[in-house]
């Protein structure tokens, strides 16, 4: 995001916009623009002009749950403002609104022409990336019809149909055309001396398929109460810790944001779920690895999370391969979209199943949540999920033919498939890439600790003694094995990966910390990986760098081969809390404590990984979320690790 992008956002809904509250219809350049639903542009073009020209700003949008500025005309020192423009904007679940109140700074009448440039291109999130890639649309067609309060823009193309619907109270003088496409509607306002005027809009975005009466919003502030109200329920309840105030400052910020960031997904009986999207702007959608990472991070605190994500996961379980792209039975699906190029096919995201490790955190977190709430009921509910999800490990997934779980570059989709999913992240020291099939470390921790977890269920909710006792010895093979062909004794440190050759891919990653989140790795050696992690070359003062510094392959600008992400680091912690290095749990959290208090108490998506000893303020990675489920829920794992210390 640029600075002079502010986001918004609510659910599946969230828009962008300047420093004046416009949206300019930029395309492409990898920052949004628009207010989007579900994952399609519903307003592509919201431009206020007062007597033909766009006033100049005097405040800037302010970031928060809703938007502020304030503008005036253009003009210079010796013609004071004839008049000022006061303007706040909030989303809502498909809505959009905004209230204008213009004030008059002259003795004498006034009239004022005011005017809103909008349109609607519903164009798809995925044309908007950076990447150049174009999609056609054989036979769609855009309309635009005049309401009496406003007008509605619409799209089609065979099936699919979406409509943005905008009214205004007044309703407009009159709407123009633009030549473009746009629409100007028009008021004009007679103000008397040191009178004021107020406008509201509001904004209906329907994507497809949506048949839900949506309530019109009355205006922005009664959208702000309704996030604000479902935020203060999110923090309710929560004993922060007293004795760290900016770690408590982290979790509330971080529960708030999570409130925000509840999507509307379905259980496997057609149940209507609210589960955590990855992030936004661009993940305002339902990704499997990030909302069970997600979804453990908060369960001692927020187990509601996991109640809707994993039946939300069941239901979209793979049954059948083929079905969808690298969907295989009883793998969990990667992620959901539900845009218009997903529908047709011309992205293969709608159900995508690119992911090794999806899967086992689906059992990780069932079993989390039965041993920390009691409830056997979603265990049994889920037990045919969960048995298929074993045996796509054992079986697809390769733990048996190939001892661990394999993935390969899936074309037209994801490189790598596991978290460090960017091309090129799965690197040997000098930056060369494997060739063929992968094994990545962190995907047979999260394997191990998934056969333990349901052998856990098994016995205790499924009275199954003897399938308990296979997922057990499954799992202490897998635990000698790795130890055996993963650990590089001349750095006494795991390989982020094995190749398809078996040869180890020596990069020294933060992935090993996973290990230890999982208990994959022996006493002795968790604790010499755990004191590693924490040596000046992976630990930048802020976090555990991806890769350390030094290797070829190392950059601190990389997406995931010299960046500090929150939610590894907050994965570290609990590892090392788990093999009782505290010390060094206490160390990582103070490090992201310290850069959540930096940015607001947010914790981003990424960090850049510059030391902390030459760069006294954390440097953002350029394009990270502004807002993001694993990193929201990081502060309550760090609270879950070292508790108030």
């Amino acid at each position: 995001m640029t600075d002079r992008h502010h986001l918004l956002v609510h659910g599946a809904t969230f828009a962008a916009v300047d420093d004046r509250g416009d949206i300019s219809g930029v395309r492409g350049g990898g920052s949004p623009d628009g207010l989007f639903v579900r994952d399609a542009r519903h307003l592509s073009r919201w431009q206020l002009t007062v007597d033909g020209a766009l006033p100049e700003v005097l405040t800037p949008v302010s970031d928060g749950d809703s938007t502020r500025c304030v503008l005036v005309p253009r003009g210079g020192r010796q013609e004071p403002p004839a008049h000022t423009l006061f303007r706040e904007q909030a989303v809502g679940d498909g809505a959009f609104a905004e209230a204008l109140r213009v004030t008059s700074n002259r003795p004498v009448p006034t009239t004022i022409r005011l005017a809103i440039t909008a349109d609607a291109d519903f164009t798809d999130q995925f044309e908007l990336r950076a990447d150049h890639r174009t999609y056609p649309k054989p036979g769609a067609v855009r309309s635009r019809q005049l309401l009496d309060d406003g007008m509605e823009f619409g799209y089609r193309r065979g099936e699919w149909r979406s409509c943005t619907t905008i009214t205004a109270e007044p309703a407009p003088d009159g709407v123009e055309e633009t030549g473009t496409g746009a629409r100007r509607m028009v008021w004009t306002l007679e103000l008397p001396p040191h009178g004021t005027a107020e406008l509201v809009l509001r904004v209906i975005g329907r994507p497809h398929g949506d048949r839900r009466a949506l309530r019109v919003p009355r205006d922005p502030a009664a959208l702000n109460e309704q996030l604000l109200s479902q935020e203060g329920e999110f923090v309710e309840g929560v004993a922060f810790p007293t004795g760290w105030p900016e770690l408590a400052a982290a979790c509330a910020r971080g529960l708030s944001d999570l409130a925000a960031l509840q999507v509307p997904a379905t259980g496997p009986d057609g149940e209507e779920l609210k589960v955590p999207a990855a992030g936004a702007p661009w993940f305002l959608t339902l990704l499997g690895r990030d909302a069970l990472i997600t979804s453990l991070f908060a369960l001692p605190y927020r187990p509601r999370l996991a109640a809707a994500t994993l039946p939300a996961l069941a239901a979209t379980q793979a049954t059948e391969a083929g079905a969808h792209p690298v969907a295989q039975p009883g793998k969990i699906v990667h992620e959901v979209r539900h845009g218009e190029l997903a529908h047709f096919g011309q992205v293969p995201y709608g159900r995508y199943y690119g992911s090794v490790d999806a899967t086992p955190l689906f059992l990780v977190l069932l079993g989390a949540y039965v041993e920390r709430t009691g409830d056997t009921g979603m265990a049994r509910r889920l037990e045919r999920n969960a048995r298929a999800a074993v045996g796509w490990m054992l079986d697809h997934g390769g733990l048996t033919s190939r001892g661990y779980l394999v993935y390969r570059a899936d074309k037209g989709g994801l490189a790598n498939q596991n978290w460090k999913d960017s091309p090129g992240a799965i690197c040997s020291a000098d930056g060369s890439r494997p060739v063929g099939t992968v094994m990545a470390a962190g995907a047979q921790g999260y394997a191990y600790d998934a056969l333990r977890r349901t052998a856990w269920v098994a016995r205790t909710a499924w009275a199954d003694e003897t399938y308990a006792a296979l997922l057990e010895q499954a799992a202490a093979d897998l635990r000698d094995r790795f130890q055996r062909d993963f650990w590089m004794h001349a750095s006494a440190f795991p390989a982020l990966a094995l190749d398809g050759e078996g040869r180890q891919v020596d990069a020294l990653a933060s992935d090993a910390g996973h290990l230890l989140w999982s208990g994959l790795l022996d006493k002795e050696y968790g604790e010499e990986v755990g004191r590693r992690l924490l040596q000046p070359d992976f630990f930048s003062g802020w976090g555990v760098r991806t890769l350390a510094a030094g290797q070829a392959a190392y950059h601190p600008l990389s997406y995931h081969r010299g960046s500090v992400w929150p939610h590894d680091n907050a994965l570290i912690a609990l590892g090392l809390a788990r093999y009782g290095l505290h010390d060094e749990a206490r160390a990582v959290a103070h490090g992201l404590v310290d850069a959540a208090t930096a940015g607001g108490h947010r914790l981003p998506e990424v960090l850049a990984g510059y030391g902390r000893d030459t760069h006294p303020e954390p440097v953002p990675y350029p394009h990270a979320c502004v807002r993001e489920s694993r990193s929201a829920a990081a502060p309550l794992a760090l609270l879950t690790a070292v508790g108030g210390a």
